[in-house]
């Protein structure tokens, strides 16, 4: 390991607005800051999380651009979140948090209705096999997940640069008739930063580079409807073997 990422580790332990939850505190449902956010922020605006989150540029972006709601970037990876992290401790933000867990923990970690809206911005499609689809974060497996924290009708967002990503997640929503509030196939075709902010992390902006197209999708989930996993386009999904 580099000393790099060692001196970053620890520096994250330093820092009050990062969480890192003991693997037996997130088993036993004994995470501190569960059910305890607004009092973790002092105030009671409303959550909003980035799942992986990678260095927390989208994070640290929406909470300056909007005061008034709170942040958390989430991610495994403990060398980058310390990225945002910093840059969010130096700059003496409030409205921010990281949390380092595995996405497939993150019921462990809020409450029933804790959370607003969850963000999904560039998350890894799994194109790589079959089984791979239901780690994909906008599989019915993950969106049950957020049932478990979100409000009544919360909010997801995808913003992505895989087409089959995209299209899977259309079929989800589709499969499940739930509520789609935004589709553009092409963000920077005409002007969507009224509806989708104008954020660009440090590979969004390779990719338009490469002519990659990004794409964003919104949709409400309501928190009893039961999942089903739509058919699995073969064709479409041309699984890497």
């Amino acid at each position: 390991m580099g000393k790099n990422k060692l001196t970053r580790f620890r520096e994250n332990e330093k820092f009050p607005h990062v969480i890192q939850p003991e693997y037996e505190a997130l088993l036993n449902d004994q995470v501190d800051v569960k059910g305890n956010w607004q009092k973790f922020f002092g105030n009671n605006h409303p959550i909003i999380l980035e799942l992986g989150c990678g260095k927390g540029e989208y994070t640290v972006g929406l909470a300056k651009r909007y005061p008034q709601s709170n942040y958390i970037g989430i991610d495994i990876k403990g060398a980058r979140i310390w990225r945002g992290a910093k840059t969010s401790n130096d700059t003496g933000m409030k409205n921010v948090a990281f949390l380092r867990i595995r996405i497939d923990f993150i019921h462990h970690c809020f409450d029933k209705n804790e959370v607003d809206e969850i963000w999904c911005t560039f998350s890894d499609p799994h194109r790589e096999k079959r089984k791979g689809i239901n780690k994909r974060l906008t599989s019915p497996k993950f969106l049950n997940r957020y049932q478990k924290i979100l409000k009544d009708n919360g909010i997801v967002h995808l913003k992505t640069d895989d087409p089959i990503l995209y299209a899977y997640t259309l079929d989800v929503i589709e499969k499940n008739d739930l509520p789609l509030i935004h589709d553009i196939p092409n963000i920077y075709d005409g002007n969507h930063s009224d509806v989708v902010p104008p954020i660009k992390t440090h590979y969004e902006k390779k990719w338009l580079e490469e002519d990659r197209i990004i794409r964003y999708i919104s949709f409400r989930l309501p928190s009893n409807l039961p999942l089903k996993a739509p058919a699995v386009n073969e064709k479409r999904e041309g699984f890497i073997k």
